[in-house]
């Protein structure tokens, strides 16, 4: 039997600790840390950090939706980063750590867009959020030493805390 599959990207600051973070959540099979929403093709990190590039340190998800739903992704990008700051999170500032969501279908974007909504009318946050809804372009694989980064190296700097994956 061939398992469905659908994709799911973020940007919530730097890549390692939301790749880490996402490859814990049930029904995620695949993390990959790349360079989403800019323009140059097969950008590599040094181009994408000096800010060259219009792209976002992103996680592309692939995920089981029978395990986890879109939904429940999106409850977690929330919970793992401050979607109030503007090209920033934690001590990365620039535009490639923005806050986004990449949506791969129309019915991503209507969930991403009603997800984002019901944040804000929340109350959990006193200033705006900041997270940019936009349809995905081409994902770009990060180089081989940033795939599972945190694991390879568990003392990398982590904005994200991953002790609340489930």
């Amino acid at each position: 039997m061939d398992q469905k599959t659908e994709q799911a990207t973020f940007a919530a600051g730097c890549f390692w600790g939301v790749e880490a973070y996402f490859r814990r959540v049930k029904g995620v099979i695949r993390a990959t840390s790349g360079y989403s929403g800019g323009a140059t093709e097969h950008p590599n990190y040094e181009q994408v950090c000096a800010g060259r590039t219009g792209h976002a340190e992103s996680v592309l998800v692939e995920y089981d939706p029978q395990v986890v739903s879109f939904d429940r992704l999106l409850y977690h990008f929330w919970k793992i980063h401050d979607p109030t700051q503007v090209d920033r999170q934690g001590n990365d500032v620039g535009s490639q750590y923005r806050s986004a969501i990449f949506t791969h279908s129309e019915e991503q974007r209507e969930e991403a867009e009603r997800s984002k909504a019901q944040l804000e009318r929340s109350g959990r946050f006193r200033k705006p959020v900041a997270t940019a809804i936009e349809p995905a372009k081409e994902f770009w694989p990060a180089e081989e030493y940033h795939q599972d980064y945190l694991a390879k190296n568990p003392g990398g700097y982590c904005h994200v805390d991953l002790s609340s994956a489930a």
